[in-house]
């Protein structure tokens, strides 16, 4: 009986217990952790593209960016989204790794009407005055997230990042 109230009393490996219980916690807030940021990074990332791609198709001229159709230099666009440059080289890497489909990008021309009133003034002057529309381009993309956990067998499959922006065509 001696030796089994010693055995009770002894504290020693307290906190190698408590740490063994503590571990499995630990981790999953640490691989939570690094999960979010990485999904937040590559949304980030996405963001960024599609609005260089939107500044970089405002900049067309009117002749390429038609009202309702495809813009005439529709790849130059997806390329400045995925890769951060129009033309492809043999330099070119996607801001993403994993970005690897042009068909995740869309671009869209839809134009607002500017038909001058009884007096003649129209709603957008300045630089579209004497234009019957004025077009917009959006640009989207809808990119398949590929988590850090695929690495351990975890898959989040449906999971994407989304990103769209929009601005008027200039012209220039």
């Amino acid at each position: 009986m001696k030796v089994l109230g010693r055995f009770l009393a002894c504290e020693r490996g307290a906190a190698a217990a408590e740490m063994a219980m503590v571990t499995p916690l630990l981790l999953i807030l640490m691989f939570g952790a690094l999960e979010t940021g990485k999904f937040f990074l590559d949304e980030h990332v996405v963001v960024k593209a599609v609005r260089d791609g939107a500044r970089f198709a405002a900049r067309q001229n009117f002749a390429s960016m038609p009202c309702d159709d495809a813009a005439v230099n529709e790849q130059a666009i997806k390329n400045q989204v995925r890769l951060g440059e129009p033309a492809v080289t043999d330099t070119s890497r996607p801001r993403l790794s994993y970005w690897t489909d042009d068909s995740t990008i869309a671009v869209t021309i839809e134009c607002h009407d500017n038909e001058a009133d009884a007096d003649g003034v129209r709603t957008y002057a300045g630089l579209y005055n004497g234009r019957d529309d004025v077009p917009y381009v959006t640009v989207s993309a809808t990119v398949p997230y590929q988590p850090l956990a695929r690495l351990i067998g975890l898959d989040f499959a449906g999971l994407s990042v989304t990103a769209s922006n929009q601005a008027p065509v200039v012209g220039i």
